[in-house]
């Protein structure tokens, strides 16, 4: 469990068991211990790899695979999982838990589903 910067709420997420190997492997080649980042900064000014710096980092693994980094960023890594899980399940609630938002209405705009989408899941259930 993380804590939201933006909103200060707590938030879980998944780790699966291919990334929990890939840390555990990065945690003991850097000899980390409990009160260290994982992913430190490289300027010595500050303690944690930055926003700016994750985001060059995405850019160059995106241009490194062929895409085109300008369609990429860290925003869009964080939205696929959900857009993909929300396609698959329709369950806008599990998206909201996921994503620590408290308003079910920022969940929605965030997801861009439009009235069309809930008129097609409205007529799928027959009372």
């Amino acid at each position: 469990m993380v804590i939201q910067q933006k909103t200060k709420q707590p938030v879980q997420f998944e780790i699966t068991k291919g990334t929990r190997d890939a840390l555990s492997e990065w945690i003991d080649m850097k000899q980390l211990t409990f009160g260290d980042y994982v992913f430190p900064s490289r300027e010595k000014m500050h303690d944690h790899l930055s926003t700016r710096q994750y985001s060059t980092i995405v850019k160059k693994w995106v241009d490194s695979i062929g895409l085109d980094p300008s369609l990429y960023g860290t925003h869009s890594l964080r939205r696929t999982k959900v857009t993909i899980l929300y396609k698959k399940t329709h369950n806008i609630r599990a998206i909201q838990l996921l994503l620590g938002h408290t308003k079910m209405e920022s969940t929605v705009k965030y997801l861009g589903v439009e009235v069309d989408d809930a008129l097609e899941l409205s007529e799928q259930i027959d009372l």
